[in-house]
């Protein structure tokens, strides 16, 4: 189980404010739940599976499943697509693989704007850029970080979702595949094999489980891996990067990473995707 990693709670508040939350997680860049920051939004009370089914059912949504990550596959780059209606459907009847991720449904279905609020918190929001995710009972969600470096507010509708986060600092225990967001993907952060994976067991991280209307804070370059022990959705408001070095590196990422990797799959191959594993292997014990 996962309670074998090296994890302690992530703090909960039920309210906080502008100053508190700058000093005592923005700036450290500690993580936290909040648990009403959403509560008067019309999102609350609005936003369900059947909702979404019904203003936009018939809307193509890109789907993602957790087959290994291929050289045949482009970075980021969809399994499969559905009409919104029948993914829904799925859901509710089957414990499929597939997921929804990192998908602005808003750009189809404007008025969804004007159903959150961004929170008054001393940070600068993009309201334009709300994600939304959707996953099965037990669905999961590969550890990674993401690529902009930005700081997450991620906010759970319905049913149950486990998070596991772990801190920059970190990298260096969770076999961090090079030149990519993610750790190697045999790894099952539910029930990790420390006999393959002995670097794991030094690694300190965080947990936290959300109910519907929670608010994650996730700070900036934190790994994290989402774990969904009933069907439910998400939405992931974001901003900016605040230190000058991650602004950097999410230009990086973003202009001068992703684009070497799809050349690399597309002329090496399958032969580039075990290079790396190899070397996240090399790296990562190294430290032990």
């Amino acid at each position: 189980m996962s309670h074998q990693l090296n994890l302690t709670k992530i703090p909960r508040v039920n309210q906080i404010s502008k100053e508190d939350f700058v000093n005592h997680h923005l700036k450290p860049q500690k993580p936290v739940v909040i648990g009403n920051l959403t509560s008067k939004w019309k999102a609350f009370d609005l936003w369900s599976f059947d909702y979404f089914k019904e203003i936009a059912g018939n809307v193509e949504v890109p789907l993602y499943d957790n087959r290994p990550i291929s050289h045949k596959n482009k970075f980021n780059e969809p399994h499969a697509q559905m009409k919104l209606k029948d993914y829904v459907d799925l859901l509710k009847e089957e414990n499929t693989a597939y997921r929804i991720f990192l998908y602005n449904l808003i750009k189809e279905v404007p008025e969804l704007q004007n159903h959150f609020d961004v929170p008054d918190l001393g940070i600068k929001f993009l309201k334009d850029l709300p994600f939304l995710f959707f996953g099965a009972k037990d669905s999961k969600v590969f550890m990674h970080y993401d690529i902009d470096f930005a700081n997450i507010f991620h906010v759970h509708f319905e049913g149950k979702k486990r998070c596991i986060l772990y801190p920059p600092s970190e990298t260096k225990y969770l076999y961090k595949v090079p030149n990519s967001l993610v750790t190697v993907s045999s790894i099952d952060f539910c029930n990790p094999d420390f006999k393959k994976f002995p670097a794991l067991k030094k690694a300190k991280g965080m947990v936290a489980e959300l109910n519907h209307g929670d608010t994650l804070y996730m700070p900036e370059g934190y790994w994290h891996h989402m774990h969904y022990l009933t069907p439910g959705f998400s939405m992931s408001l974001r901003t900016l990067p605040s230190s000058a070095l991650n602004i950097g590196k999410a230009v990086y990422n973003l202009t001068i990473m992703r684009n070497f990797e799809n050349l690399m799959r597309k002329t090496r191959g399958d032969a580039w995707m075990k290079y790396k594993e190899k070397l996240a292997f090399e790296n990562t014990n190294k430290n032990l």
